[in-house]
């Protein structure tokens, strides 16, 4: 919450906490009051029935609001979704009220990511609200672009809604540029294997619904509001301001659904990527186990041919003199030529199963 500000812009001393950020009165395009109280713009504004309010508020209380829609007719729905963030983009009209919820983005350097915010707009024969949530957009720099055009703010609250929106889809270029340098950064990630790379997808792929969220159905609400400019008889260049930005949210809107798509399509090559490198290192697991046992193999046969004459000498190198063929005088070479057969035919065997 601020607090309302003086005509020159620093804090009023009404040290009262308020969601007022900016209350201005304007007459013939040009600033006249800056009240630093709902009740004294109310007042003002009674004083010059010609004159326009234009009051910003952040998060409001209900009873601001409450107060708003009493002095201005605002329909209880509006009042309703104002109170609350979280609504989808859409152009109501109450009367002779217009109702807007937009929603601005911003990129952030630092960590990488898109912050959304979400700005209401009530605008009227005599009065512009706009109601934030969130710190997107900043509507200072629209407010100073529209006292710097006196000709411009004298078209009235319509010219300040053409520069409310203008204001919104213009942010949106620089998270496309920021979004665009993250896919390009992702590409290079993804080929080169980094492991942390998926969670990048994913959560540049929410953002990226998110965005889609926010610029879709601006489109369908600029040509709405352009034939109901065309309809009550708007200034022709104000007109033809709304169609430049409508051109402009269209061409956003088209590039967050490439972004999108690109997305998607990263996530699977990433996928197939991920998918080759398992199969590489299963492979190559596998050929390990099969060299082990290959190995495995070999000793085996060894151990199986050396065990042979190990036996046949363990055997008759127990000392028992009633040895069946202990004193018979071929015994030892018939030790060594069985010890001999032996190995030869295990050698053999083993050789053609290839395990030698």
């Amino acid at each position: 919450m601020s607090t309302g500000n003086g005509p020159d812009g620093t804090p009023s001393k009404d040290t009262r906490v308020t969601s007022i950020v900016q209350s201005a009165l304007y007459r013939d395009g040009r600033h006249t009051a800056s009240p630093g109280s709902l009740a004294e713009t109310f007042r003002r504004l009674r004083e010059a029935p010609d004159g326009m309010a234009w009051i910003g508020l952040q998060r409001p209380s209900e009873a601001e609001l409450h107060s708003l829609a009493a002095e201005f007719d605002l329909h209880e729905l509006a009042v309703e979704d104002a109170l609350e963030a979280h609504q989808r983009p859409k152009l109501e009209r109450y009367g002779d009220t217009l109702f807007v919820v937009l929603r601005a983005a911003r990129y952030l350097d630092a960590p990488e990511e898109v912050d959304f915010g979400e700005l209401h707009v009530f605008v009227g024969r005599d009065f512009v609200i706009t109601v934030r949530h969130g710190a997107a957009p900043d509507l200072s720099a629209v407010r100073r672009r529209m006292e710097e055009d006196p000709d411009l703010l004298a078209l009235g609250p319509e010219a300040v809604l053409y520069a409310i929106l203008d204001a919104v889809v213009d942010g949106y270029a620089p998270v496309v540029a920021g979004v665009q340098n993250d896919i390009d950064e992702i590409e290079t990630e993804v080929f080169r294997g980094d492991p942390e790379v998926s969670r990048r997808i994913y959560e540049l792929s929410r953002e990226m619904v998110e965005f889609q969220r926010a610029t879709r159905p601006l489109v369908g609400m600029l040509h709405a509001l352009m034939a109901g400019f065309a309809k009550y008889g708007t200034d022709e260049e104000l007109q033809r301001y709304l169609r430049d930005v409508a051109d402009h949210v269209t061409h956003t809107s088209e590039r967050v659904d490439g972004f999108r798509q690109a997305l998607t399509e990263i996530l699977t090559v990433n996928a197939t990527l991920v998918t080759q490198q398992q199969n590489a290192e299963m492979r190559a697991l596998a050929e390990a186990g099969f060299e082990q046992n290959e190995e495995i193999k070999k000793i085996s046969s060894w151990a199986a041919i050396l065990f042979a004459p190990t036996l046949v000498g363990t055997i008759y190198g127990m000392n028992f003199e009633t040895m069946p063929e202990l004193h018979w005088a071929a015994g030892y070479p018939f030790a060594i030529l069985l010890m001999g057969v032996v190995c030869t035919s295990l050698y053999v065997i083993f050789k053609k199963r290839d395990w030698l």
